[in-house]
């Protein structure tokens, strides 16, 4: 039996959440912890010339992280055109964006609840359920542009991780479904304003169709398990080792 080439689903999602697990670092322990202790502290104290390396690290960091969106967006699209059950597909998202919101608010933003910015699995639950309303409801290119332009201000009024950008990004992937080239040229040029992010795009070209081993769960839970392990490092583990009690 004959392989095909190129990158799995499996191979995906491990790539986007390992560049994930990246950027957070960046957002949540740097920005969130360090980047605040770091001039109370003793050490930040005795090495204040380290400020401007933690900027750096932290510059480096996201910049390698940007990539995980576009992955995880193309993902769901993929799932949403593939899966048998759409409804089951929205309640896992739903749930995991509840049981997400606590270790997201704490770890990027050290406390509970906060109301400015919510985790990107409501993005992408809106952005599912636009996709859904696109395929019942979009008869016409100007109500698909008009579901799609809903979608947005939902996300946009929700505080969303992305916005309004998230979900007109899910909505442009899923509607050049059908021709990868044009999906990849197109997507790619949405992310420009974030400079790696394209990157993701070489990932997405390569993509053959074939879902590979995976634990599907282990996706889900990852990410409100890192954030909660961030929140750890940086509320515990860190002021402890910089000396602020």
């Amino acid at each position: 039996m004959k392989t095909r080439t190129g990158i799995t689903e499996s191979a995906l999602k491990w790539a986007a959440i390992i560049l994930m697990a990246i950027d957070h670092i960046g957002a949540g322990i740097l920005e969130n912890f360090v980047l605040n202790i770091w001039g109370r502290s003793p050490m930040g104290y005795h090495f204040a010339e380290q400020w401007e390396t933690i900027f750096a690290v932290d510059g480096v960091l996201r910049m390698i992280g940007r990539p995980a969106f576009p992955i995880f967006c193309f993902l769901l699209v993929e799932g949403f055109c593939h899966t048998h059950d759409v409804k089951k597909y929205a309640v896992r998202l739903g749930i995991f964006a509840l049981v997400s919101e606590i270790p997201f608010d704490l770890a990027l933003w050290n406390q509970v609840p906060d109301w400015q910015y919510q985790n990107v699995f409501f993005t992408l639950l809106i952005g599912l359920l636009a996709m859904l309303a696109v395929r019942r409801y979009g008869t016409s290119t100007a109500l698909k542009v008009l579901i799609l332009a809903a979608g947005a201000v939902l996300a946009e009024f929700l505080h969303t991780d992305y916005g309004a950008f998230g979900v007109l990004f899910i909505g442009i992937l899923y509607l050049l479904r059908d021709n990868r080239k044009w999906q990849c040229i197109v997507g790619a040029a949405c992310c420009l304003w974030e400079l790696t992010a394209p990157l993701a795009f070489l990932l997405i070209w390569r993509y053959n169709g074939e879902r590979g081993r995976q634990p599907r769960w282990l996706f889900y839970w990852f990410y409100p398990a890192h954030l909660l392990l961030y929140y750890v490092i940086g509320a515990w583990i860190l002021p402890a080792v910089l000396g602020i009690g």
